[in-house]
């Protein structure tokens, strides 16, 4: 007789093969060229992300509405989406040069268009990561929009409440309300949303733009509105992909273009052939590191240098900013304005003619004087575009028909993740990446560690982290599994694998680079989404991501220049 069990599945179990079904269809979907989110064909998503209830989208899966995740998503979406029942997915396409104004989204650099009253273009030219992260955020959108029009439709007819026509009054009227008017609206619409006046009061403002005060009452009522005549009409929104995107995704095209306007530079400035080191990074914690104790010397002599850089992080100080600018420009440093289409502006640093005396890190003067190496600063990739490339990046360039080979010496990155144990602004320093849904696995030797970091009051934690398809997706029961088990997974991002995949594949199989390259990896922690309330949809870091940021920052320019 056999004495196996026969176990139950695990929520973790569960949540991992709805992360699967969402990935396959959407692929299914994209390939297929259109759905309709609430119809049919849009089922097995909204079915997967109610089963999966990631911790970003909160209560999702109550009958109440979720405000939290709702601006979250908001500001990853084109203002006037919610207004639109067709969205259209396209590739960059030439929209930039016809009389349409792109819209771009406060927390993500795409562009988008409003072609009519009905449409809205987004434009995708960062890869499948980016499809993923927008089909998530509208099946979301969609899924409250739902709550809305079952709390307010009362027959079949289409006849709604009071409480709605108070609001559709409110928004209809265009017109700045007074402070009554407004919390007469707002009452009503906390009734259609089930949540209280003191709730809908919290977040009314974050919701609010300069030339749309009132904007939470207007997205409530136009996803209410449409959710109402799907369920009242047969019309349905529908998302399109365009035949140009659907053939070009997943060939590198805008990669290659980005890399090739880089090499291009390099060739002209003759830095190609020096040796390059490749830093993954936002495009100021490397200039301010190495232009701030001069450029701000009076405000250096006075303060703390991270006090200085919280300074130069605080929106206001233009001025600063502008002065650690300039004399980045006069030495050495060339800014490339990204126009491929990947969003990933690029700053180069010639170290010859930098003046490494006026640094505030330990620098061996006669390494820079002799191999004069070259800083190249590329802003952060989003998912698989990381993959793209730096794998571009990494192949030699022609020059009258022949390969030149890039001397590439490092490559280091430094990015934002969620942390499972410890809190925001913490630092992560990984020992391997994981793929997400597959048991694909990278380690690889880290020139950073643990004590590089420790004793500067930011909590370090070293080992494994997960490369996830989407932060959109991340529930507590699948991180909780990767934490609690022999993976041991301190933290979860998007692009640690992508990177790795690209860097391995040109140093130990393509030879287009040296197999001794140096690799650096560091996160410092956005959010921790095992912590209620520290989710990415409980707000940013505000300064306390400004400590970890340049602590990394400096370590990673210390090794370089030693």
């Amino acid at each position: 007789m056999s004495n196996r069990k026969h176990h139950e599945r695990t929520r973790a179990q569960e949540s991992s093969n709805a992360i699967e079904r969402m990935y396959i269809t959407m692929r299914h979907l994209f390939n297929r060229g259109f759905y309709k989110p609430m119809g049919v064909s849009g089922e097995t998503l909204r079915q997967s992300l109610l089963l999966l209830r990631p911790e970003i989208y909160g209560s999702i899966g109550d009958e109440k509405a979720e405000l939290e995740g709702l601006l979250y998503v908001i500001d990853r979406l084109p203002m006037g989406i919610e207004e639109c029942m067709f969205i259209n997915l396209t590739s960059d396409e030439g929209y930039l040069n016809s009389h349409f104004k792109p819209i771009i989204p406060s927390k993500r650099r795409r562009n988008c268009y409003r072609i009519d009253a009905e449409q809205m273009n987004i434009e995708i030219t960062r890869g499948r990561s980016e499809i993923y992260d927008i089909l998530t955020h509208l099946t979301f959108l969609f899924v409250e929009s739902h709550k809305i029009s079952k709390r307010v439709v009362i027959n079949e007819s289409g006849a709604t409440t009071r409480d709605w026509t108070k609001l559709e009054n409110a928004v209809l009227s265009n017109k700045k309300l007074t402070q009554e008017e407004r919390e007469v609206a707002i009452t009503h619409t906390a009734n259609i949303l089930g949540r209280t006046f003191n709730e809908l009061m919290t977040v009314y403002n974050q919701f609010a733009v300069e030339n749309q005060p009132e904007r939470f009452l207007h997205i409530i009522y136009w996803v209410g509105k449409l959710a109402i005549e799907e369920q009242t009409t047969t019309n349905k929104r529908t998302v399109t992909f365009s035949p140009m995107l659907r053939e070009r995704i997943g060939h590198h095209i805008h990669g290659e273009i980005w890399s090739d306007t880089i090499k291009d530079m390099l060739y002209k400035e003759g830095l190609l052939q020096r040796p390059i080191h490749i830093i993954s990074a936002n495009m100021h914690s490397v200039m301010n590191t190495l232009f701030t104790p001069n450029a701000l010397k009076p405000l250096v002599s006075k303060k703390d240098i991270f006090s200085v850089y919280e300074d130069l992080s605080n929106k206001d100080n233009e001025a600063l900013r502008s002065k650690v600018n300039k004399e980045a420009l006069q030495r050495g440093m060339t800014y490339i304005k990204d126009t491929s289409g990947t969003n990933i502006d690029v700053q180069i640093f010639d170290t010859s003619k930098i003046d490494v005396s006026k640094i505030d890190i330990p620098v061996n003067a006669e390494y820079i004087q002799d191999k004069k190496p070259v800083i190249l600063v590329m802003d952060y990739a989003f998912g698989e575009q990381a993959y793209e490339t730096i794998d571009e990046l990494l192949k030699p360039y022609k020059v009258k028909g022949k390969d030149l080979y890039l001397n590439v010496d490092s490559v280091s990155i430094m990015g934002k993740a969620g942390i499972l144990q410890g809190g925001k602004g913490d630092i992560m320093i990984p020992t391997a990446h994981i793929f997400e849904g597959t048991a694909d696995n990278y380690p690889f030797n880290n020139e950073l560690l643990k004590k590089d970091l420790e004793n500067q009051g930011v909590a370090v934690y070293e080992g494994a982290m997960i490369t996830v398809l989407g932060t959109s997706l991340q529930n507590k029961d699948i991180l909780k599994f990767f934490h609690n088990s022999s993976w041991r997974v301190i933290g979860l991002e998007m692009e640690g694998a992508h990177y790795q995949k690209a860097i391995q594949a040109a140093s130990k199989v393509r030879g287009s680079i040296g197999k001794d390259v140096k690799v650096r990896y560091a996160y410092y922690a956005s959010d921790n989404p095992l912590e209620t309330g520290a989710t990415l949809a409980s707000g940013g870091l505000g300064t306390s991501g400004v400590k970890p940021t340049y602590l990394i920052t400096r370590k990673i320019l210390e090794q370089i220049f030693n």
